[in-house]
Parts: structure tokens; sequence; C-alpha cells
């Protein structure tokens, strides 16, 4: 069996985009592939970048952490997207009522319910479920000693436990794979039309899907997460049952393509440097840091925004009142300014305050279940001593959310 080591992979490319010219708007394919050494010219020569369309991209740490927790930035997204999306459109009611693009006081009610769920399902006692759903995909997907690291089992697996924890069907896996694609597809930069119609026909199908799910909750609860979240109740407040549908969808949404995208962009980067993958075998007990430096390192989640409510001051530039804010977690997880050797892998790395879950009042909600089936892949994949890549990955084209396709792998 033909398999590939960490120099058939090639080196990281060094093409670079020219401040002067880049437009977050109209970006080059280079940029898609690997845009780290485009945000370090951004932080050198443009660090409140201005686009074409008026809007500014941050990309060093202190003001992408000042901008996601500042007060005069608002998280919620009705004008920009409503003028992408049209304000009747299915997708623009999705993002208009999921908890992260909310400001006070929708957000902290809504997300206060939300996280009323997971509190009720200690995570803690979900590590031995989500153990049991790596081995059984493994199991399922190395029959033959090869598998696709994301199709066949990064992008499952939490599929598999939110899937188990909402009380949806193993079988149902596939469609939310393809309706999560499409919704997470449409929080790209200028998304093409056909992209906007995709999202469009996904948020009916799982408004329609989760709607019925939930009715059956009602009916006959149990003691999964649906059940709990249409039950939900704090200070006589309770979901409405858009914010239900919606956030149920975004739970699935939003925690398969992080953690998908954090397995596979951190396999890349262990294959990439087989020292720290020979350390990480030797000292399992390095496990959760490495896990730290993955999510800085090539963080899944490389872009969000904000609007600006007030005139604000970044370094010395003013962004005007009601003007959209790029952020970067992605290029701030690499300012030399906040990190020694930002570009070097080193699993050892302590401190390690990434910005890869956010900052703020919308740090990630689902950021420990991530970390625990990353934890837990991790160690069930590094046990394999012979584990390789089999062909040449294929990265998803995305500024956003940045990962894999596809990552052939061989034991």
């Amino acid at each position: 069996m033909t398999v590939l080591n960490h120099h058939d992979l090639g080196e990281y490319p060094m093409w670079a985009a020219d401040p002067a010219s880049f437009d977050l708007n109209d970006l080059d394919a280079r940029f898609l592939d690997y845009p780290f050494p485009t945000y370090a010219r951004l932080r050198s020569e443009s660090p409140i970048h201005r686009n074409g369309d008026g809007s500014f991209f941050v990309t060093c740490y202190d003001e992408v952490a000042s901008v996601l927790n500042g007060r005069a930035m608002s998280s919620d997204k009705k004008a920009p997207l409503s003028g992408v999306f049209g304000s009747d459109a299915p997708i623009y009611e999705h993002h208009a009522n999921v908890m992260v693009f909310l400001d006070p006081p929708d957000h902290p009610r809504v997300r206060g319910l939300v996280a009323h769920a997971f509190r009720t399902r200690a995570l803690a006692s979900w590590e031995p479920k989500v153990e049991q759903a790596v081995d059984e995909l493994l199991s399922d997907a190395l029959v033959d000693g090869k598998m696709d690291l994301i199709g066949d089992f990064a992008y499952l697996l939490p599929l598999t436990v939110i899937g188990q924890m909402l009380g949806v069907p193993t079988d149902d896996r596939e469609r939310f794979k393809t309706w999560g694609a499409s919704v997470t597809a449409s929080l790209e930069p200028n998304p093409a039309q056909h992209v906007i119609d995709a999202a469009n026909a996904a948020v009916e199908d799982f408004k329609g899907y989760l709607g019925e799910l939930a009715d059956r909750r009602r009916r006959e609860p149990g003691d999964d997460l649906m059940s709990i979240l249409v039950s939900a109740e704090e200070d006589g407040q309770a979901l409405t049952e858009v914010e239900l549908l919606h956030n149920a969808a975004f739970l699935l949404n939003a925690g398969h393509e992080t953690t998908s995208n954090l397995i596979g962009s951190g396999m890349d980067a262990l294959f990439r440097h087989p020292d720290q993958l020979e350390l990480l075998r030797e000292r399992p007990d390095l496990v959760p840091s490495a896990v730290e430096e993955m999510l800085r390192f090539d963080s899944p989640n490389q872009i969000g925004g904000r609007l600006a409510l007030k005139d604000v001051t970044l370094r010395d530039t003013t962004v005007p009142a009601n003007t959209f804010v790029w952020v970067s977690n992605g290029a701030a997880n690499r300012d030399a300014a906040a990190w020694q050797e930002p570009d070097r892998f080193d699993i050892t790395r302590n401190p390690n305050p990434h910005l890869a879950f956010g900052h703020g009042p919308h740090l990630c909600l689902g950021a420990a279940l991530a970390r625990l089936e990353a934890r837990v892949a991790l160690q069930r994949l590094v046990r394999f001593a012979d584990l390789r890549p089999a062909a040449q990955p294929v990265r998803r084209p995305r500024a956003r959310h940045r990962g894999f396709l596809s990552y052939p792998v061989a034991v």
C-alpha cells in the first residue's frame, strides 16, 4: 500500500497577498490554501485593513481580542446579512436567531437557556459515549487498513455525539452533514448565489425535521438535549419555537464543523512535524496540550466579525459607527507580539491563551465538548504506530471555516 511521509505532503506555500490590493471579498485561491503568510504581511503593513466595501479586517492579537470583547461591538448580524440574503430568506432567519449573532438582552437569555441543557447533561458523563463513538467509527472505517480521516471519521464523530445528545437517529447523520455544510458555507465572505440557494433549502429541511423531533419530545420527553431544550425555563423565560429550532440546528452545524476541522488540521500538523508526533506517542499525557496547540496553530474557525455601534479606535485607525469589522482568530493566533515563535508547532506550548473559540461573552458554548471529542480522537489515532497519509489531502476552499474535504490515511 502506498503511503506518504511528511516530505511528500510538501512544504507550506509561502505566497502572500500584497496588502495594498488585498480585499477580503475577493480572495486568491492561494490565500484559501494557506493564509498565514498573508496574515503576517497584513499584521506588519496593514493591521487594521480597509476592504473595498468599507469594512475593516483586523489581524493582530490584542485588537482581535478587543473587538471580540468590546461593548461597542455588536454581534447582531441582521443588518449586514439582510443585505446579503434578503430579510425574508430562510438562511437570514436562521442566522438572525442563533445565539452567536445576538446582542443583549436576547443573547444572555438564549445562551443561558441552551447552556441549561449542557449543564443538565454534565459533560463528564458523556466521555464514555464519546470514547464508544470514536472506537466504533474507527473500527468501521479501518476494516481494510485505510480510511478518509475526514469523511469516514472526523466529520461523523461530532455528528454522532451531538446527534445522540439531541436524540437524533444515527441513520440521519448524512442529511445533517449536507445541511450543515450548506449553512456554514453561507457565512463565507461574499457567498455566491448558488451557495445562498443551497443554504435556504437546507434551513427549510432542518426546520421541518427538528420541528417534528421537538413535537415528539414534548409528547414523549426523554433525557436528551432536545427534551431539555423544549422544556428549558429560567426566571419565567423560555425559548420561542423559532429560537429552539435554529439553535438546535446551530448545535449540530457548528459542532461538527469545528471538531472535524480541528481533528483534520491537527493530524495534518502532526504528520508534517514527525518529531511532535513521536513526542506525543511517547508522552500521551501531552494530548490536552497538543489539542490546544492544534487550535492555535491552524484554528478551525479563522474569521468572525462584529458591527461597530459607535466610533472605535483600533491602533491609530478610527472605525466609524455602523461599520462592519472582520477579525481573524487564525491570524491573531500567529501574532509574534503574543507568542514566541508563533509559526512553530509545539505541543508543549504553555501558556496557550489562543482565541480559537473566540473571546468574551460569545466564547464558544461547545468548546468543552469539542475539546473532549478531539482529545479522545487524538488518543486513539496516535496509538496506531504506523498511521500515515495515504494520498494528498484535499483542502476545502474556504476562508472562514478552515479544514479539509478529504484526508486519506492508512495503517
